[in-house]
Formats: structure tokens, sequence, C-alpha cells
């Protein structure tokens, strides 16, 4: 059994992998840099703004000086020091009396103790606790863009600073060479026995990070700014990536995860390929790098051969696997087949009761697709029960009850009507290609022998429908989802309605509801 810190968690693994995942705010809190308030490291600490007392506090901290400043007998100090709660005024003080520490105060020889520290602000200190000077090394102007290239950006655009932040920032700043190029400052930290060697492995990890592409979209980089692919073959097979392959997308992995604030630990896992090596993976996507992508920012892989693509954030809603024999397919974002129904016409779903018992209808309420796939090609119906069902060029989408698991995709073909959909080749059903022309421009359903003669219709928008009723006692038809409803017809009677929105209406008779019963097409 393995053994987590606090905070800690082992993500969902395949074989006999595991990667440990934490977050900064974990991480800062369990090595004590970050302390919290009375409560401790909680939610409601961390989303708290951060002030300027608890940045210096913090540098102090940092470089071995925080008991030193506490303890500190000094009288002169910032006109405003009075602010500051009484256990912090010595180290007000201190401050005052160490300018060499950066924190000179602001106008009027004040120090402005519980005004909520800015990211520019806040690098320059992180800055200085790794001996870099402001206005020798770098000048307040640059300090932002100073920070970036020694690899502390992680908070630089948190606008307000939050305590959440602030633990991106120092756990970023641990992992900081210091100036003079010997050591990191946890290096540092643990000679100086402020942070135990065993709680500063927590810093050992491999970071996740979000970066930003020229389009505005969002994807996955490792710590180095890298960016990280999946690769749609590996929906049949996790090592489907072999030999030049792997030497083309070479494999991401790491014992533990540093993840940013807002991913799901239980989104990342870890397999053993075939080759014994040790893979990440995301949502189950095996994760890769791409030898192309040269610098931090590069994202060269993105769309190769329609096969590989980015780890978009949010991720997408739908993608794509590939088959040896069918070629790419659309698939849900945990990689479930989708499917159409080759009697559905264009806008409509003439799937209902045991059929979508067996082939549940996909929804997602916004799409994010990958690269070469066009999201206006996705849309949505309002099925007759008020749910609503995804479209790809108009057609409903479809799960399969018996796909159990990624890669499955036991309803191709079934039956000769049932799908899947390869986005470059799909251009519409059996059903939505029928000549509409063909349709008649009335259609008469009679009622005779207790039943609807017709219990089935297919006709186009705008198309009269007349009911006629040939039994001698009183019959109407009503919609279910209250669309329409004639009057009760007498022997010889007939009322007609006309449906102008596509889709599929089922109705009945009220006075013979068990079983008189029917369905309209419209297309």
């Amino acid at each position: 059994m393995a053994v987590f810190a606090e905070g800690e968690q082992t993500a969902a693994v395949s074989g006999t992998a595991e990667v440990k995942t934490s977050t900064s705010s974990d991480i800062a809190a369990q090595l004590g840099v970050l302390k919290g308030d009375g409560q401790g490291v909680t939610d409601e600490y961390l989303a708290k703004t951060s002030t300027r007392l608890q940045a210096a506090i913090l540098l102090l901290r940092l470089m071995g000086k925080e008991q030193e400043a506490l303890s500190y007998t000094g009288t002169a100090t910032f006109a405003d020091a009075n602010s500051a709660g009484k256990s912090s005024r010595p180290v007000l003080a201190y401050l005052k009396n160490h300018p060499e520490y950066g924190w000179t105060g602001t106008s009027g020889g004040k120090f402005e103790p519980n005004a909520t520290i800015t990211a520019q602000q806040l690098y320059k200190v992180m800055l200085e606790s790794l001996r870099f000077r402001s206005g020798t090394d770098f000048t307040y102007k640059e300090a932002l863009a100073f920070a970036e290239s020694k690899g502390l950006f992680r908070a630089a655009k948190a606008v307000p600073f939050t305590n959440r932040d602030l633990a991106a920032a120092l756990t970023e700043t641990l992992q900081a060479m210091t100036k003079d190029g010997k050591g990191t400052l946890l290096q540092e930290m643990i000679e100086m026995k402020i942070v135990s060697a065993d709680k500063a492995a927590l810093l050992n990890g491999q970071r996740i990070d979000i970066r930003k592409t020229a389009d505005g979209t969002y994807y996955l980089t490792d710590g180095k700014g890298m960016a990280l692919y999946l690769f749609t073959k590996d929906m049949a097979d996790l090592n489907s990536c072999q030999g030049q392959c792997l030497a083309n997308w070479p494999v991401f992995a790491a014992d533990r995860l540093i993840l940013p604030e807002g991913l799901d630990s239980g989104d990342f896992g870890a397999f053993v390929r075939t080759d014994g090596s040790k893979q990440l993976t995301y949502k189950g996507w095996p994760l890769y790098y791409f030898v192309m992508d040269a610098k931090a920012g590069d994202v060269n892989g993105e769309g190769a051969n329609s096969v590989w693509f980015l780890i978009k954030q949010p991720f997408y809603t739908v993608g794509l696997g590939t088959d040896a024999k069918l070629g790419n397919y659309l698939v849900d974002s945990e990689g479930k087949t989708l499917y159409y129904f080759d009697k559905d016409p264009a806008g409509a779903s003439v799937c209902s009761g045991d059929c979508l018992k067996a082939w549940p209808a996909f929804h997602e309420n916004g799409i994010v697709a990958p690269k070469g796939l066009n999201a206006a090609d996705f849309g949505e119906i309002t099925r007759n029960d008020g749910t609503k069902q995804t479209t790809f060029k108009g057609y409903p989408l479809y799960y399969f009850v018996q796909d159990a698991k990624r890669g499955d995709l036991k309803g191709q073909g079934l039956n000769n009507v049932w799908y899947v959909v390869d986005p470059a080749k799909f251009t519409g059903t059996t059903a939505g290609k029928a000549a509409p022309a063909s349709v008649p421009a009335k259609v008469t359903i009679e009622m005779k022998g207790y039943k609807f003669a017709t219990p089935e219709v297919t006709v186009k928008a705008g198309t009269t429908i007349e009911f006629v009723n040939m039994d001698p006692d009183q019959h109407n038809a009503v919609a279910v989802d209250g669309s329409f409803k004639t009057k009760l017809l007498d022997k010889g009677e007939s009322a007609t309605i006309t449906l102008d929105k596509p889709g599929v209406y089922e109705y009945y008779c009220a006075p013979h509801a068990a079983h008189m019963k029917g369905k309209i097409i419209v297309q």
C-alpha cells in the first residue's frame, strides 16, 4: 500500500504504474512556507487576497530570517506600523532597519501592511529571495519579465492576487536557482533546516502548466512549456505508437505531478507500455511530446496527419478516435464512440422508446473540437420529451449501451442502420437524402378499426395532414408534446393540421389512448 502526504493523491492508474499528484497550495502548506490563518490553509484562506505584510513575512521566511524579525526589538519603524497586528510590528521595524531586503515602504514613510499586493510587487519579492536585487539586476518595471526568464510566471497575471496565487509563486520560487547558481532556494532551506528533506521531495515532481495558443485557446504543457499531445490511434491500443513513431513522439513520464489549480487530479493516470516504460495519461489518453517542437510555445504537432492533437483546456467535448479499418470517427470527451441512425431525417430523431434505451442520446452544452473539426457543424435538437441531443451536420448523435469502454465499436453496422461518424466523409443519412419532392403536399391518415391506419408518416415541413374518422365512435389526434390537438370527430368527419417545424411528433387518440397511437416525422 502506498502512503502519501496530506493533500497528495494517487491518480487512476493502469497496470502497475502510478502517479502522485499535488497542487502548489498543498505543497506550500506541507512545507510550512504557507501557514494560513487560524484554521490553516483552507479554501477560504486561499481565496483571500494577499497583503503586503504577508509577502514581506514570506520573504523573510524564505531567507531564514522570520524568527529574527519576529524577535526584533528596534523601535525605528514605518509611520503606519500600528495598523498591523501587535505580533507583526517587530517585523515592520526589522524591515525598516534592513533596507537591503527591498522593503523601503511607500510615500510618507508608510508601509501599507494591509494593502493588497500586486503580482509585480510579489515577484519583485520572490526575485529578492533568490538574491537578485532590484535596481541592480533588474528594474521594478522589468520585474515580471525578469522573473519569467528565471522560470517564475505562474501567477504573473493574477488580478486580484490571492493566497492561491501566492502558493503558486512560492513553490516555483523554491524550485528556482539562486543568483549564485549553486542550487535552488529549496536546497538552501533544507541546509538551514527550515524545511525537512522528506517534505522537500514534494517539489521533485514534474509540473503541468497551461499555456495559450496564438488563436486564443489553451493547452497543457510540461513545466518547461513544452506542448503535450494525444494520438487518436491510441483509442484502439494504448501502445499504438511504436518504433519510428516513438522516435518522433517521445512519451511523457513522471512519478509525481504538480498540478495548477483547477485541474482534476483524477484526470491523470499512468500505465506501463509493452517495452516496460512508463507513460502518463490525461482522461485516458497517453501523453506525448513532438520532436519538432524546439522551444516552449511551439505547437508544431497540432493536427499532424489528423491524428495528433494538443491537450486543450477546457478539454474536447467531442474528439476523434482512429480505427485501422474505419479511419477517424467521432467520440465524446472520454473516448466513447458516437453513432448516427440511418433512419433519422435531418433535424430530428426517430429513435425513441426501446430504441433510445439501447442507443442513448449524446448531448453537450458547448462544443470544444480538435483542429480540423468545425464546431459550427455541431448543433442540437429538442426531443419530444424536452431533452436536448447534439447533432453533427444536422443529424443526431448516439451512444450504444454495449460499448463498455474506450475503443469499443460494437454498434458499427448494426442492423445496417447504425454507423460511426467519419467527419470527413459524412454527408447525411439515407432518410435525410430522400427526395422530399416525393412526399405529397397533403397526407390523409384514416382512423379505422380503432387505430390509425398509417401509424407512421414522413412529411415535409408545411405539409397538410388530414385526419378522417371511419369508425362509429368518436376519435381525435392529440400530440404528446402538446403541439396540436384536433376536436373529437364523428364518423365521416375530418380535421387538418400543419406542422412547420422539423421534428418527430408522437400522438394518440384521447378516448382510446391505450391502443391508438401514431407518429409524424417532419423533415
